[in-house]
């Protein structure tokens, strides 16, 4: 008996089902079931290619996720989240590549070099902006044969200029008009060894003949006349020309600063430390100092450059004094501790560049290499003296040893080692 139940009436038969050409998918789908089935492993059939989908093998999409984890990016091998090729779960390490230290050194430190180099570059146009060449040595005329050595001719002038009323009471500088030199120095520096000379102010000697850098008129030799009144009479050309007749040494550069600008980079470098062999007191210069080693601020520090009727010897103890302070003062200048610390470096440069007055072919390097060899001298590579002197003359002034001074000169010239004596 059949149970089957008949076919109802109108039954419609069915329509026959065409099979859909075989897709490349599916043919490498089928490949790699067949590679399966054939005992080539599991990691080489289907499961092994994770983009292969159900779609792409039989071309029917049946709605249904495949395991993947919605909002995260698939990773191979469908081992599950920090399993091997999976995402990397809590507390696992990274797994890209170790960084480059060595590259990354390298890196930084060419970045550190630029800096620095752009820093100082900066620096050295700010501050020679700041230089003002105001001397004019093409103006010397009859001018000696140049040395070995470069020569420098440094000035300290009394020039209270940019000082207020109070600032002068403070530092006694008085109220007088004008500018005179308060101190003269010739600084060597020579590969054999640097000398530092002081020239007294009231030395004798010739003002040459020379023509007014105002008036344009002549104006004849004066034998007989003390050193400074060159400076007076017309300023710093006449004085380089001045030193250079009665010495017959070629000056190759000229540095001048006033009473303000010594004071303000004394200031600005914190003070400078002195060890005063004897105390003295000046009510003209308003020294009061005692004996031992001591931190001179800038009102100090001019009051000690400056005395002179406190000492017998007058103007050569000055003298003596304002050497020793000088090679201080660029000893604790011309350190790494204030050249490399902007806080230190800007406002001693600040302070001094403003009153600095130098010849037109003065470079900043040339005043740093001017300041390099105050410090050796007074590091002991070098030596400080006053001009070799013979006597007094007229007026209270200072007779130069002429036989010496030309040997002293002749050995600067010719960057021998001075072997000269000062008498005092």
């Amino acid at each position: 008996m059949n149970d089957w139940p008949e076919q109802p009436e109108g039954a419609r038969p069915m329509r026959h089902v065409q099979r859909r050409p075989q897709s490349p998918e599916y043919q490498q789908g089928y490949d790699q079931g067949q590679a399966y089935n054939q005992g080539q492993g599991y990691d080489q059939g289907r499961a092994y290619n994770p983009n292969f989908t159900q779609a792409q093998a039989t071309g029917y999409d049946s709605g249904y996720s495949n395991g993947q984890v919605y909002g995260s990016p698939q990773s191979g091998g469908g081992h599950g989240s920090g399993g091997p090729g999976g995402p990397a779960g809590p507390g696992s390490r990274p797994t890209g590549p170790a960084p480059d230290w060595r590259k990354r050194i390298k890196i930084g430190s060419i970045v550190l070099v630029v800096g620095v180099l752009a820093w100082g570059v900066g620096t050295y146009a700010w501050a020679a902006s700041q230089m003002r060449g105001e001397v004019d040595l093409s103006k010397v005329i009859e001018r000696p044969s140049e040395g070995d050595c470069t020569t420098y001719l440094i000035v300290g002038s009394d020039s209270r200029e940019g000082m207020t009323s109070e600032e002068k009471k403070k530092l006694h500088t008085g109220s007088a008009e004008g500018k005179r030199t308060d101190s003269m120095m010739i600084l060597a520096a020579c590969s054999s060894g640097n000398t530092m000379i002081s020239l007294p102010r009231d030395s004798w000697v010739t003002i040459p003949s020379f023509v007014g850098s105002e008036s344009g008129k002549q104006y004849p030799a004066r034998g007989g006349s003390k050193l400074n009144a060159a400076y007076a009479m017309d300023g710093p050309e006449l004085l380089v020309r001045t030193v250079e007749f009665n010495t017959g040494l070629r000056i190759d550069h000229y540095a001048e600063i006033g009473f303000a600008g010594f004071a303000n980079i004394v200031d600005a470098l914190g003070g400078v430390e002195m060890n005063i062999e004897k105390g003295f007191k000046d009510k003209n210069s308003g020294a009061n100092f005692q004996a031992g080693e001591q931190t001179l601020d800038g009102e100090q520090a001019l009051a000690f450059v400056r005395t002179r009727y406190a000492f017998a010897e007058s103007d050569l103890a000055r003298t003596k004094n304002q050497q020793k302070f000088l090679s201080a003062l660029a000893n604790q200048a011309a350190t790494p501790g204030t050249i490399l610390n902007p806080f230190r470096l800007y406002p001693t440069l600040g302070a001094g560049l403003d009153t600095l007055i130098v010849d037109k072919d003065m470079s900043l390097w040339d005043l740093g290499q001017m300041f390099f060899a105050m410090k050796s001298v007074n590091g002991g590579d070098g030596r400080s003296m006053n001009m070799p002197i013979a006597g007094s003359a007229p007026q209270g002034s200072l007779k130069w040893d002429m036989p010496k001074v030309k040997q002293l000169v002749e050995q600067i010239r010719n960057d021998q080692k001075v072997t000269v004596e000062s008498n005092r």
